[in-house]
């Protein structure tokens, strides 16, 4: 997948090849920032305001200065998106650091932070969502501040190489036993047509799918209880799912050597997967 040939930065937009930032820039080295990923259906953003409401959020928690306003950053996202003539299903990445200082630990006196975005071709993944997928258990080592989408991510790296390397597409971590996230999405579990999901706490990413699935358990009153369950309650689960940007639902058949509900998704989960088609409409026209 190439990326388009324009991408904004903090001095605007310029082309891909003039992008260059020093060796000493503190996101590189100390991984000193916050990202976003947004989806595009069909050339459009999906819910990129709540995306940009959790950049800011992300930001403030860090200390970070994002250099332009909300409403002015949309203008530049919306302009880059014309720009690159984007009409296929895609993503955007948007990063922004804390700039390019000599090496030190301490925040430099100076703001002047770096931000960089570009849109990235991705198609759906359409089988997965269709038959569900694979999942494994890992141990939660990550820090205690994941609600921030900061741009430090190793241990979420090491475990999706895991899955990876063990065939699986997610990795399920767990503290104590007790389910938090899988490495690049949320987690949630349905028992007696009811959905349970970790509560949204500083241990994990309150991912802006996850808020549209509370929403669209409200209008097709399905109960939701935020409330955390155990590696052991995945035996007895109805059905499974995982949620994020560029999965949209996908169902979880599978964890480790558990098979749940018979390895084929469930009714919860298909109505769910509807009424995000429906939400993200005109851009979703099939999924």
């Amino acid at each position: 997948m190439s990326v388009k040939p324009y991408v904004l930065t903090e001095r605007g937009i310029v082309r891909y090849e003039q992008v260059t930032y020093p060796m000493e820039e503190r996101g590189l080295q100390f991984g000193d920032g916050v990202y976003e990923v947004v989806r595009l259906y069909s050339g459009a953003y999906i819910w990129l305001r709540e995306h940009l409401d959790r950049l800011y959020r992300s930001a403030a928690a860090i200390r970070l200065s994002v250099p332009f306003g909300c409403e002015e950053l949309i203008e530049r996202l919306e302009e880059l998106r014309r720009l690159n003539d984007v009409q296929e299903d895609a993503i955007l990445y948007l990063q922004v650091t804390r700039g390019s200082f000599p090496r030190n630990h301490a925040f430099p006196a100076e703001k002047r932070p770096n931000l960089y975005a570009y849109i990235q071709p991705m198609a759906r993944k359409t089988e997965e969502m269709a038959h569900g997928v694979r999942a494994i258990l890992t141990k939660d080592v990550r820090w205690e501040y994941c609600y921030i989408k900061s741009l430090n991510l190793l241990p979420n790296v090491l475990a999706k190489q895991e899955a990876v390397e063990r065939g699986a597409f997610e990795a399920i971590f767990h503290r104590d036993s007790v389910v938090t996230e899988g490495s690049s999405s949320n987690i949630f579990l349905v028992k007696n047509e009811t959905v349970y999901t970790h509560p949204a706490t500083e241990r994990i990413l309150n991912g802006i799918v996850r808020m549209k699935v509370k929403q669209f358990c409200a209008e097709l009153d399905i109960p939701l209880v935020e409330e955390a369950f155990s590696t052991n309650d995945l035996a007895e689960a109805d059905e499974l799912f995982l949620t994020s940007t560029t999965s949209a639902i996908i169902p979880i058949i599978q964890v480790d050597e558990t098979v749940i509900r018979n390895g084929e998704p469930g009714a919860v989960t298909k109505a769910l997967q509807a009424a995000y088609r429906q939400a993200t409409q005109p851009a979703t026209k099939t999924i």
